[in-house]
């Protein structure tokens, strides 16, 4: 059951990120792996600046979705030099 509430936010938080950076839309399971790995992203950056989002369902989504945003930038920064 957590897999699929992971695999939930993950999804969640990468539509989010995505629509901060129109046309990066990466489809369905893009947007979750991108939403995963901006959730240990987000967790990482926001530990080290020591803000705390909260816990729960909201504060995790928001946390994925913040690190989904960091990731996509670099991305585009990355993708959009060539």
């Amino acid at each position: 059951m957590e897999i699929i509430v992971t695999l939930i936010i993950g999804a969640i938080a990468g539509w989010l990120g995505s629509q901060v950076f129109r046309g990066s839309s990466l489809g369905l399971i893009g947007n979750i792996v991108v939403g995963i790995l901006g959730s240990f992203v987000g967790s990482w950056i926001l530990g080290k600046l020591g803000v705390s989002i909260g816990g729960g369902l909201v504060g995790s989504i928001i946390t994925g979705a913040f690190g989904a945003i960091v990731i996509l930038a670099v991305l585009n920064l990355i993708f959009k030099s060539k």
